[in-house]
């Protein structure tokens, strides 16, 4: 298996038995069968098509920053999409950025470009693949409010492109890549022309906001749940006395109950439990089971 992963993405690029604690936001998993990290769409697509025909079972990553990994590890092999895959071009207003392309590089090439629309994912520490999948957003804004297209490898290893709001079937956190077992290539962006020094200091600010009210200083997995209908998670989870509610590691931020963080050496165990202690008692005060946001992965516990 290690000679045939390193024969389709290279020597460097294939990891044995790796703890998938150093490829996830939260710090927690255990460890990958295999790791690789194509470096680019032609490798992944080769990759993805030989895994399929000789039956090894094979998960998608990005940045990890969404996830939480069993305390198993993953079977088979982890793709990662995250360091490679990293083409970035600009055409007057449109940009088009391959999946491995982190946010944080995507906002600051459309700031250097004096295009606006993407302040809003500023700090998001996610990849374009992981952004369109789940339809990312912030501050009263959604990626899909920008994204004109987006080029994918489906089920069957058929190129295909979706376009449009309706295409994607984009809705709060979800698109249509949560139904298929399809694998995002790049995605293309449409902005408006914008000033450089307004869009910069626009993204300083949410960069600022972020520093003063999100747990940053900790490992995490971003907001822990969906927001529900008619309110916020986090203050019905702070409403409901769960503030600093600690299970092992894990934890209730205490600067934002939407957050659960890893407060020192968590287990995954102990974030499903912190999980389920939450949401059972949001719902025993206010009749409402929150939706963890946060996509769970790896050999069942």
């Amino acid at each position: 298996m290690e000679d045939l992963l390193k024969s389709l993405v290279g020597n460097t690029n294939v990891l044995v038995n790796e703890s998938m604690k150093n490829h996830t936001t939260f710090k927690i998993g255990g460890n990958a069968d295999y790791l690789v990290q194509p470096q680019t769409k032609k490798t992944l697509c080769d990759t993805i098509s030989t895994l399929r025909k000789e039956n090894i079972p094979f998960t998608i990553i990005g940045n990890g920053s969404n996830l939480l990994v069993s305390d198993n590890g993953i079977s088979g092999v982890v793709i990662k999409i995250c360091g490679g895959m990293g083409s970035v071009e600009v055409d007057k207003n449109t940009i088009t950025a391959q999946a491995g392309v982190s946010l944080t590089r995507l906002t600051q090439v459309a700031c250097s470009s004096g295009l606006t629309g993407l302040e809003f994912a500023t700090g998001i520490p996610g990849t374009i693949g992981g952004a369109i999948v789940m339809n990312a957003g912030a501050y009263d804004h959604e990626i899909k409010e920008v994204v004109v297209s987006t080029a994918y490898l489906d089920e069957k290893g058929k190129l295909g492109t979706l376009t449009g709001i309706r295409e994607h079937k984009f809705g709060y956190r979800s698109s249509i890549f949560q139904e298929n077992d399809w694998i995002i290539l790049e995605s293309e962006f449409r902005l408006k022309p914008g000033d450089t020094n307004e869009i910069r200091s626009q993204m300083e600010s949410i960069t600022r906001k972020r520093k003063r009210k999100q747990p940053l200083d900790f490992p995490s997995a971003g907001s822990a749940f969906k927001r529900p209908k008619g309110g916020f998670a986090s203050k019905m989870i702070d409403d409901a006395g769960l503030k600093g509610l600690r299970v092992g590691g894990a934890m209730v931020s205490e600067k934002h109950c939407g957050f659960i963080i890893n407060a020192g050496d968590a287990t995954a165990a102990d974030v499903r439990e912190l999980l389920r202690q939450v949401q059972n008692a949001v719902h025993a005060q206010f009749g409402i089971m929150l939706e963890p946001e946060i996509k769970m992965i790896g050999k069942m516990q």
